[in-house]
């Protein structure tokens, strides 16, 4: 059976031209809406990424310096002022003069006249004695002295008398002679009994003890009514005016230490005030047992604050450099065999050589001969990460006082 297909009409053939052409369109449609969609999805992407990761920044930004910001504490600012060398050292203040009055005489304290603390003049009179017995014995010798003197009297007349029986040829010579040793005799026991009555008006003087020097009276050793013997002791005296402070150093420090050199030093009580004093002597011998030597150190005291027995610590100064630029010891490097202390000039680090002289590590200081001046800005110690040519900025109060000294 052969079957056979029946052309379109022509109604059919335009409707069916009419829906090829409207499927084209929706394709067109799709493809041109996925287009987009990709479009957006990219560049959704691209500016995720563009957010995500930072872009490089420009040549110049990325060649920019970084800047130190330094503290108070990072930097010094050179002063120039003298550097003393010294040696620590401690002791007891004792008076230069001092005296432990004694009673020369035996007798009866009638009373005394001053108090411990009391100061008392050179001369002044410090206590009295009963003197009645010295009196007594006085009266007495004067009295011998006057019958010495009758004896020398008569002596000399018979003396006289045989001295013209001697010439007329009355007596012998012998006899002139006898008289003559009799005067002698005579004049001695005259002389003998002032020398007696000289003693006993000294013995009647002593009975009115005064004070040998000039001081403070430091104790008191007899109470009115007390009978005392020869060298008794009634007052102590200490002269306040020049004191000593006994200081023990060690033996291998004393080529140190030379008479003259200034010493300071503080007393516990008087805060933070310090006295001065200068070398007076050096012993020269080592105290046993402590390989140690006494250096006497001269202090004035002409208003008297400091006193016998205060306990001091100070140092004297064994060297002193004129007024010169001072650095600290932690400022100081070592770098290719010299010294180079880091300057800051102009907001940069800058390696400046220098030539130092003498060092002091208790002030941890040390003196520049040469190579900075005072007013300079350094760096006081080591910082990691800071070298020369790095740029740096220096705290406000810092500058100012630079800028100042500068000034």
């Amino acid at each position: 059976m052969k079957i056979e297909s029946i052309p379109p009409s022509p109604a059919e053939t335009a409707v069916s031209g009419h829906s090829r052409e409207r499927s084209r369109k929706r394709r067109r449609n799709a493809a041109i809406g996925l287009t987009m969609i990709a479009v957006l999805a990219a560049g959704g992407y691209a500016y995720t990424q563009r957010t995500a990761t930072p872009l490089p920044a420009p040549a110049a930004k990325a060649d920019k310096q970084t800047v130190h910001e330094l503290s108070s504490r990072d930097i010094a600012v050179v002063e120039a002022r003298p550097l003393a060398l010294t040696l620590p050292l401690s002791g007891s203040l004792t008076p230069l003069a001092q005296a432990t009055v004694k009673s020369k005489v035996s007798g009866v304290v009638l009373a005394t006249t001053v108090q411990e603390g009391m100061a008392v003049a050179a001369g002044q009179v410090i206590a009295r004695l009963d003197d009645a017995e010295a009196r007594a014995r006085a009266a007495q010798q004067a009295a011998l002295l006057a019958d010495a003197d009758a004896r020398l009297a008569m002596a000399k007349k018979n003396q006289a008398n045989s001295l013209a029986l001697l010439q007329q040829k009355y007596i012998a010579q012998n006899a002139y002679d006898t008289t003559s040793n009799a005067v002698d005799l005579a004049q001695a026991a005259v002389d003998a009994a002032r020398a007696q009555l000289d003693l006993a008006r000294i013995a009647l003087a002593d009975t009115v003890i005064r004070a040998p020097l000039a001081g403070v009276v430091s104790k008191r050793h007899a109470q009115a009514g007390e009978k005392l013997a020869p060298d008794s002791p009634v007052f102590s005296i200490v002269d306040l005016r020049q004191l000593t402070l006994d200081a023990q150093v060690p033996a291998s420090d004393i080529p140190r230490v030379k008479v003259g050199q200034e010493v300071a030093f503080r007393v516990d009580g008087f805060g933070e005030r310090v006295f001065a004093g200068k070398v007076v002597r050096i012993n020269p011998s080592t105290e046993a047992g402590s390989r140690a030597m006494i250096v006497y150190i001269g202090v004035d005291n002409p208003d008297g604050l400091l006193r016998a027995g205060m306990f001091a610590k100070g140092a004297v100064t064994t060297e002193k450099s004129a007024a010169r630029p001072l650095l600290p010891l932690t400022a100081v490097r070592a770098e290719k065999g010299s010294d180079v202390v880091y300057r800051i000039e102009g907001g940069k680090v800058v390696a400046q050589p220098v030539k130092l002289g003498l060092r002091n590590g208790d002030e941890g200081l040390v003196e520049a001969l040469d190579g900075i001046a005072a007013g300079a800005t350094v760096l006081a110690l080591p910082l990691d990460g800071i070298k020369p040519g790095d740029r740096v900025k220096l705290p406000a109060s810092a500058a100012a006082f630079t800028a100042a000294a500068k000034g």
